[in-house]
């Protein structure tokens, strides 16, 4: 095994881009024909007949994914250029064949349900806790998967988002050992949590603690370029060749080298510096945790979820303060200030190690002057917890519905409907319909409520909810 200091793939492309004396006679088409390229395009390297030779003998996209393999103790790794989505994908199309059941936490992201779709499998889903205070979303409980597994013992794996978007992450260790027993692979899109397991005080990242595959995206917290993820993979209960025909069945034929590259320096990076840099990230978040926990009525999501908790987030909860998240948003844009997620009761502000104290602190002074100015009653937060309590009747599958013939009616009269999209509260952005679920009356009055106390609905057509898709009689 080479040093995790090396980067062959992405030294290879800087050599390409370099060399003034290669003559292309290959995509792209644009050549960085000095007349026609500008700076973004001067960065743009085909894989074959750029970073490799034509026949890629030169295996530089290889060494540069078994040094990733090696990084995370994982058996198999490929790189994504589409995202965690692709790594999500591809795991939905090894873990069985269409019909076949899986276990997946209700808050999956929507590219797993795509590839549930793809792959024509029947989910059985189980529900994360929510947090009734701020209508977050938790951990699921390792019974709650043990349970599944023994009401369907034909279950062909288990998929869980470990950590959550908010930054909470369930008992996966427990969880991976109930999996063991079963004989069933454990599956964990970890798009949110790149660097676990590259600090003490963080948690472990999802192989450590005994899952058999893990996607996770390097862009969104460390340095790889958009699009770029890694999926890594373990041999044992999960079938590795169906998994690399998954995965070259979802490829581009034509991967940017320049995506690819990123992730060889990325995991580098984490490899040499990930320590290091991290314990800045920490730091920053800990003191901005600090400074806002100070705000009246502001609550810092922490490790008092009662959960374990990812201290690297930071996820704020605003029914405290009475302040509309809409419009602390639109106040801190104009001061240039950008955060992940904004609704009305919760903002996701990302801090990575691209961050600074002077970054943070305009962050944190953003939002200081702007919650005292939009400061009103204190409210309860939305989520429609009554949503949670309303079992989903599954009618079809995921890939029957999908493909099914639709319409769109009103809401008022949906029930008994089959639904043919999906429809999620944010927060805490777990979905209260999936497709081929049968719409029921309390189901529908507790997502208008949610709606009409400011809990946004995503994914569907209607943000309102007047109307809704169903699949056509």
């Amino acid at each position: 095994m080479s040093s995790q200091a090396e980067m062959p793939l992405a030294d290879a492309v800087r050599a390409f881009l370099a060399d003034p004396a290669i003559t292309p006679f290959t995509t792209p088409g644009h050549k960085r024909a000095p007349g026609l390229t500008d700076p973004l395009l001067a960065a743009d390297a085909p894989l074959s007949a750029g970073a490799d030779d034509l026949h890629l003998s030169g295996d530089v996209l290889g060494s540069a994914e078994r040094l990733a393999a090696g990084l995370w103790g994982a058996d198999w790794c490929r790189f994504c250029v589409n995202g965690s989505t692709h790594g999500n994908q591809a795991l939905a199309l090894a873990a069985g064949r269409p019909g076949d059941r899986v276990v997946v936490c209700r808050g999956l992201h929507k590219s797993l349900f795509a590839g549930l779709v793809l792959a024509g499998l029947e989910p059985v889903w189980v529900r994360p806790d929510v947090d009734p205070e701020t209508g977050l979303a938790l951990g699921v409980p390792a019974e709650r998967i043990a349970a599944a597994l023994e009401a369907h013992p034909d279950a062909r794996g288990v998929f869980l988002v470990e950590p959550n978007f908010v930054g909470v992450s369930s008992d996966v260790a427990a969880i991976a050992a109930t999996c063991r027993t079963a004989g069933v692979p454990l599956a964990v899109d970890q798009a949110w949590g790149a660097y676990l397991g590259f600090h003490p005080a963080l948690p472990p990242h999802a192989l450590a603690l005994g899952a058999d595959a893990l996607v996770t995206s390097a862009h969104k917290t460390l340095t790889g370029f958009t699009q770029s993820a890694y999926l890594l993979a373990r041999a044992g209960r999960l079938d590795l060749d169906r998994l690399r025909e998954g995965f070259d069945a979802l490829n581009t034929t034509s991967p940017s080298a320049g995506i690819l590259a990123s992730l060889d320096s990325t995991r580098a990076l984490l490899a040499v510096r990930g320590e290091e840099l991290l314990a800045g990230v920490l730091a920053l978040v800990a003191r901005a945790r600090a400074e806002l926990a100070a705000i009246e009525g502001l609550r810092v999501l922490g490790p008092d979820c009662g959960w374990a908790y990812d201290p690297a987030k930071l996820v704020l909860a605003l029914a405290g303060t009475g302040a509309d998240g809409i419009a602390v948003e639109r106040d801190i844009w104009a001061e240039g200030v950008r955060v992940e997620l904004a609704n009305r009761d919760t903002l996701v502000p990302l801090i990575t190690i691209g961050d600074s104290e002077e970054s943070v602190g305009r962050l944190v002074s953003a939002l200081t002057r702007s919650l005292e100015r939009r400061r009103g009653e204190p409210r309860a937060a939305g989520g429609a917890s009554a949503v949670w309590g309303v079992e989903p009747e599954v009618a079809l599958s995921p890939r029957e519905a999908f493909f099914a013939p639709r319409e769109t009616v009103r809401a008022a009269v949906a029930a008994g409907r089959i639904a043919a999209e999906t429809v999620a509260p944010y927060p805490p952005g777990i979905p209260a319909i999936a497709p081929g679920e049968v719409l029921s009356t309390p189901l529908l009055e507790a997502l208008a409520d949610a709606a009409a106390t400011g809990t946004r609905l995503a994914y569907c057509a209607d943000s309102s909810l007047a109307t809704i898709r169903v699949v056509a009689r």
